[in-house]
This record gives structure tokens, C-alpha cells and sequence, in this order.
């Protein structure tokens, strides 16, 4: 995992940031359109996307006076590299409940 693994977890720590990952799922998408499916103020949306960019979740690109948003998908797979031991492990654990557990009742 890369220096910047402080910064990815903390931003995905939020519920309104990770939700705003999702919404970016489906491609990029300005400021504005992005702030109307929260109920809070546009500037606090701003800062949320403002802490996934320097996480580098997300890069926004200016087009006039609108900002537009869009997924980075390295920093998610620098993410899934890191997990996938912990993956194993459980993945492990859940097949010897499973003998366990078929053994008890045949």
C-alpha cells in the first residue's frame, strides 16, 4: 500500500463520500449534479469531493464555470491489493466452519 493509505481510508470513512464514489460509477458528473442527491449544503458536498481528490479517488476537470468529476480507479485497486490476504484469510476461515458445521449434522 502507497503512503496516501492514511488519506484513502479516512475518505472512505464517510458515508456521503463513499456514496458519492457510487454516484461517479456511472461516469463523470459536475459539482452541482452531484450535490443534488444530498440534503446539505453545496459547499460541504464540495469539501467531501475536495477530500476524495486529494485521497485521489476522484479528478475534476473545469469546462467554463462547472466542475466535473470523475472516478480514479488506481487508488480502489491499490485497495483491493492489499485486502485480498485478508480475503484469503476469511475465505479460509468460513470453509472450515462449513466442514465443521457439516460434519454436526450429516
Amino acid at each position: 500500500m502507497t503512503a496516501t493509505a492514511d488519506a484513502l481510508f479516512s475518505a472512505l470513512a464517510s458515508p456521503v463520500r463513499r456514496e458519492l464514489l457510487r454516484l461517479l460509477l456511472d461516469g463523470p458528473r459536475t459539482a452541482g449534479a452531484l450535490a443534488a442527491h444530498f440534503d446539505m449544503a453545496r459547499p460541504s458536498v464540495s469539501e467531501h469531493l475536495r477530500v476524495l481528490r486529494d485521497a485521489g479517488l476522484v479528478a475534476e476537470t473545469r469546462r467554463g464555470r462547472e466542475r466535473h468529476y470523475h472516478l480514479e480507479a488506481a487508488p480502489l485497486m491499490d485497495l483491493a491489493d492489499w485486502l485480498h490476504p485478508y480475503e484469503r484469510f476469511w475465505r479460509q476461515k468460513t470453509a472450515a466452519l462449513r466442514r465443521v458445521l457439516d460434519e454436526e449434522d450429516p
